[in-house]
């Protein structure tokens, strides 16, 4: 294990529920209702753009990239007027984040927006433990897709400036289903925490965790790698 890239919500911030509000609120704007039910067991996971292209296809609305866009723009505002108020982590997190920066390169690989991530990072005073961010304005194809955790990794290894690391030597910690694929597909070791689906739902990771705060890094290298 030379680098930990971590998603972002579901697994540092505890804004899955402030995602599913502004999803909601926007999508009844055109006459879609979204249950919470139907958002963690069918759009977790996935970007913006991933959420309302899924929803404007399961209800047969045409997704043009004017409607797309208005739809992002609407819920990105909805969203960041509740996370100034709302801005929790899970526990352990800091910790764990730490402990890992500590030991080795961290990064994050996330579906969510770049502003949205530093906000949230200065806030809990952990922006400076990572050496690289990926956004979803960075990539082309969000999650399953691995392309997220490849870009997280091209931009840890620019970084280092020394041996490129490869995506074997790479510990992801995830919380929802198309993270794991995305993660699996790139070739990347996964922890998946059971912040936002069951213990069940995320039996694709090679191993899990019911919470950071009672997960040691050590512990998961030393089971991952050096059994």
């Amino acid at each position: 294990m030379q680098a930990v890239i971590f998603d972002f919500d579901g697994v540092i911030a505890d804004s899955e529920p402030l995602h599913f509000e502004g999803l909601r609120r926007t999508l009844a704007e055109i006459h879609i209702d979204l249950t919470e039910e139907d958002y963690y067991a069918n759009y977790l996971g996935f970007d913006d753009r991933g959420c309302f292209l899924e929803a404007l296809r399961v209800n047969q609305i045409p997704a043009t990239p004017s409607l797309v866009e208005s739809l992002m723009a609407k819920k990105a505002s909805a969203y960041f007027a509740s996370i100034k108020d709302h801005v929790v982590i899970f526990p352990g997190v800091k910790e764990f984040v730490e402990e890992a920066a500590a030991t080795c390169p961290v990064a994050i690989a996330s579906g969510a927006l770049r502003v949205e991530i530093e906000l949230v990072l200065e806030h809990i005073g952990l922006r400076k433990a990572f050496c690289h961010i990926t956004s979803a304005e960075d990539v082309t194809h969000g999650k399953p897709n691995p392309e997220p955790f490849l870009h997280a990794l091209a931009g840890v290894n620019r970084q280092q400036g020394t041996a490129l690391l490869s995506p074997a030597s790479c510990l992801v910690i995830e919380d929802s289903r198309p993270g794991i694929r995305a993660a699996k597909s790139a070739g990347m070791k996964v922890l998946a925490v059971a912040n936002t689906h069951t213990v069940q739902d995320l039996h694709e990771a090679d191993a899990i965790s019911h919470s950071l705060r009672d997960t040691r890094l050590m512990d998961v290298r030393a089971r991952l790698w050096l059994t």
